[in-house]
């Protein structure tokens, strides 16, 4: 159907196929690869099941199951973000379970058994040491009520017998700790620690030492990283070498380095970014295949590209090609020596757990996310820019147009723009499919989804934009991009909204409160009292706004003067607020104190919380109930009538928005 051909309809009253539900219930969150020999395991996060996270394997037959009986949930709550819970080998499986934290083994298709006992310890980024019949990994210890959580990597029997204890403590002394890998011999064990104020991407070491059969480590000794350096995913090869990447020349670059050597070589010395950052456990960006090739993803101006790294140590000799392929988006890497199998995603396809038949070069889909079908024309593309910002800079945003094929907007119409501010605030925008934004602009919003100063995937002196300058830079990129729509005739200067979750709620808040660029917005379990975020958060995150804000609590008067909520004479415009009541990351006082410092001044807001949620949701009826109600707010604050039968939301003061 061509434009002359569609039927005018105001932009946000389209109808659309993409409902609340179909992006609530038919998409599933694919983690963490793994291969056992040929049987190749992954993690599915099901909305429908409450968002229970399932161990599902596919024999070397090609027969797709779950592992686990229905009452296990395959989570840690290690660094309350978790990652890595779990990992395999010759059959054997060790995991964490959620309800307890503590960790189970199934071996040779058995029923679970427990290996811990009960008590206040997390577990994560497990590795199995068959030789000693030991699993190491990272523990949480949570036993000392009103202190920070003590941190270190501990050797678990796979063969407890009745007397279960929480592991042996092998390393310690440092504030944080992951990726315990064990060498191909067994002799030795290597890690990443970090000391506060650092975030791992920040600043940290790469150690090395002896274990022994009791998987005590001896003579460890740092051989990579420090403070201003940060190391990600180490990895034996088959020889006893050691791969890794650092950021040590201002981009995540992986290295090489010999058993007997205490030089590394960097494999691929170029301006992008190899590396992510290490927000979860048990993170990858590439796969050793063997001693010779690996199979990697780099970053180039925040899309994802696959490549192969040829590996000529002896003569120093490096080879990366780029592999042809339809996604944009990489992660979770693993190889048994005859294929890759990673999570994948691209502008027309969902995220999928994807093979790479080394042999042929030919992908094929394991697992899609989604079982939704929909209509290609219905899809928005994203768009790449770059924009002019603050200081003389530039910074890089996704653009996504309203997408129909049966409507279109009048011609003295502009579509109503939606930006999204990603979280973290050490995180990316995305590029792949996703149906949380064609819910948009299917129905006539405009989106932008942008990576503003401080993102990651652009190297180190663009990731450290942000150092002491969160809630500056990140707000500026934010209105220059929108500025930049509104310039260019993309969209209606007059309906700009901003949404964000977590810390992206923070720059959503702080867009709204300090600037006039929105007319409204959405706060998704959003910070607004940076005192109180430092006051009330896990440890994992207490000392990352030392780096983001200043030292804490020195700079007390930055962090009140950053604090939307101690402003709120300065807001003046609508917002909606979403918050999980079980969040320790974003407690739920976050949103409540914002929320009625709004009602006393009489602006129209929102506030729709959660029981049994946590930092994201991950309930089916919770995520298309958040979907609707923020496309219903917006309908009310614009003036549109929504083509859909939305539950109506409480706003509160909604004449002050007429």
């Amino acid at each position: 159907m061509t434009n002359d051909t569609k039927q005018i309809r105001p932009y946000g009253t389209w109808t659309s196929p993409i409902s609340a539900e179909l992006v609530a219930t038919s998409g599933v969150r694919l983690g963490q690869t793994l291969y056992d020999n040929d049987d190749l395991y992954w993690l599915e996060g099901r909305p429908s099941e409450g968002g229970r996270q399932v161990l599902v394997r596919r024999s070397v037959d090609k027969q797709i199951a779950d592992v686990l009986p229905s009452n296990f949930n395959v989570r840690t709550l290690a660094h309350e973000y978790g990652g890595g819970p779990y990992t395999v080998k010759n059959g054997i499986i060790v995991f964490s379970n959620l309800s307890d934290q503590r960790i189970y083994k199934v071996e040779n298709g058995g029923e679970p058994v427990v290996l811990t006992a009960e008590g206040p310890y997390r577990y994560a980024d497990y590795v199995i040491d068959l030789q000693k019949r030991l699993v190491f990994c990272v523990q949480e210890d949570h036993s000392v009520p009103g202190e920070q959580a003590i941190n270190s990597i501990v050797a678990v029997p796979l063969d407890p017998g009745t007397r279960l204890g929480y592991g042996e403590v092998t390393v310690c002394g440092c504030d944080f700790f992951s990726s315990p890998r064990v060498s191909p011999d067994g002799r030795l064990l290597t890690w990443l620690s970090w000391k506060h104020p650092n975030m791992p991407w920040d600043g940290c070491e790469l150690w090395m030492g002896h274990v022994d059969k009791s998987g005590m480590v001896a003579e460890p000794r740092k051989i990579a990283g420090g403070s201003a350096e940060s190391v990600f995913q180490p990895e034996w090869l088959p020889n006893g070498s050691m791969t890794f990447i650092s950021d040590k020349t201002g981009w995540w670059n992986i290295y090489v380095r010999d058993l007997y050597s205490d030089d590394a070589v960097n494999m691929t010395p170029q301006s992008n970014d190899f590396g992510t950052p290490q927000w979860v456990f048990g993170m990858s960006t590439y796969a050793v295949v063997s001693d010779e090739l690996l199979i990697c993803s780099y970053s180039d101006k925040g899309l994802w590209k696959l490549a192969q790294l040829k590996i000529d140590a002896e003569n120093s000799k490096f080879e990366l090609s780029d592999i042809k392929a339809d996604y944009t988006e990489f992660s979770y890497f693993t190889s048994n020596g005859k294929a890759v199998a990673l999570d994948a995603a691209g502008p027309a396809h969902p995220a999928a757990i994807v093979e790479l038949d080394l042999k042929s070069s030919q992908f094929s889909v394991v697992k899609s996310s989604s079982s939704a079908s929909v209509d290609p024309r219905f899809i928005s593309t994203p768009q790449p820019i770059t924009f002019d910002t603050a200081n003389g800079l530039q910074a890089y945003a996704f653009f996504y147009a309203p997408s129909s094929p049966g409507f279109i907007g009048s011609r003295d119409e502009l579509p109503p723009l939606l930006v999204k501010s990603h979280g973290g605030p050490t995180g990316a925008a995305s590029s792949a499919y996703n149906l949380g934004i064609q819910y948009w602009t299917s129905r006539g919003f405009a989106v932008v989804d942008v990576n503003y100063g401080g993102s990651s995937g652009f190297g180190r002196e663009f990731r450290q934009r942000l150092n002491g300058q969160w809630g500056v830079v990140d707000v500026q990129d934010c209105e220059n991009v929108a500025k930049y729509l509104v310039k260019t005739g993309k969209v209606d200067g007059n309906r700009l909204a901003i949404t964000g979750g977590s810390a992206g709620g923070y720059t959503t808040l702080c867009a709204l409160t300090f600037g006039d660029t929105f007319k409204a917005g959405a706060s998704h379990f959003g910070v607004s009292d940076l005192k109180l975020l430092m006051d009330d958060t896990h440890k994992f995150e207490s000392r990352y706004g030392d780096t983001l804000i200043g030292p804490y609590p020195e700079a007390m008067e930055l962090y009140i003067s950053r604090s939307p909520v101690h402003f709120t004479d300065k807001l003046s415009v609508p917002v909606i607020f979403f918050q999980g009541l079980e969040d320790k990351v974003v407690p739920p006082s976050q949103a409540e104190v914002m929320v009625n410092a709004l009602r006393k001044k009489g602006l129209p807001v929102a506030y729709i919380a959660y029981e049994g949620e946590q930092h994201g949701f991950r309930k089916a009826e919770n995520i298309k109930r958040t979907i609707e109600a923020e496309f219903y707010f917006y309908s009310a604050i614009f003036g549109f009538k929504p083509s859909d039968h939305i539950e109506p939301v409480k706003i509160e003061n909604l004449a002050a928005a007429r």
